[in-house]
């Protein structure tokens, strides 16, 4: 079974080391998995206003949810959380209150800093946010790439083998998740 995976680019920049990140990850994906990016740059700032007239982009943003399997989250972090657009996006995602487009989806979270720690406090306060929105995620391995330059080509080559192998392999465990995720709610 091939598993489509929707993935969100959590900076807009078209210089992002996480979207360098995401490239790598769709060209290496393994058979079982089929990753496609949901953009969320033209999202407006959410607005519960807006929530019985949602606007366009939203409703698009709805959709392309609906149409995956799961969720990957590619993400730097910004002052220890993750970056506002991402939670904007998040935010649509999750509402009106009742049409919460991530339960029950599963999710994997990844990012890439040049810094040791990688993107670590990001990712736990991404997952205390995904827990909110009754996305299950995967837990281990958690993955954080220290990124330096020439790490990723611009067409998305990992240059680095052991760091390529490990993407590789969680990829490979992120589809098993994904596997037990759908398979427990097909089983429901």
């Amino acid at each position: 079974m091939t598993y489509k995976v929707g993935v969100f680019v959590g900076s807009i920049s078209k210089e992002s080391i996480n979207r360098k990140l995401s490239e790598a990850l769709i060209r290496m994906s393994p058979e079982g998995l089929r990753l496609v990016e949901i953009p969320i740059v033209d999202l407006p700032f959410y607005n519960h206003d807006l929530d019985a007239n949602f606007p366009p982009e939203a409703k698009a943003f709805k959709e392309a949810i609906a149409e995956v399997d799961a969720l990957l989250f590619v993400t730097p972090e910004y002052n220890r959380s993750i970056p506002g657009v991402l939670k904007n996006a998040i935010d649509w995602g999750s509402r009106p209150w009742g049409s919460n487009s991530f339960a029950k989806k599963p999710s994997g979270v990844i990012g890439a800093s040049p810094g040791r720690i990688g993107t670590a406090v990001g990712q736990q306060h991404l997952r205390s946010i995904l827990s909110f929105v009754n996305s299950p995620e995967l837990a281990h391995p958690e993955a954080y790439i220290q990124y330096h330059d020439g790490l990723i080509t611009d067409d998305g080559q990992v240059t680095d083998e052991a760091t390529a192998k490990f993407l590789r392999n969680w990829l490979s465990a992120l589809e098993v998740f994904i596997g037990k995720v759908v398979g427990a709610e097909q089983g429901s």
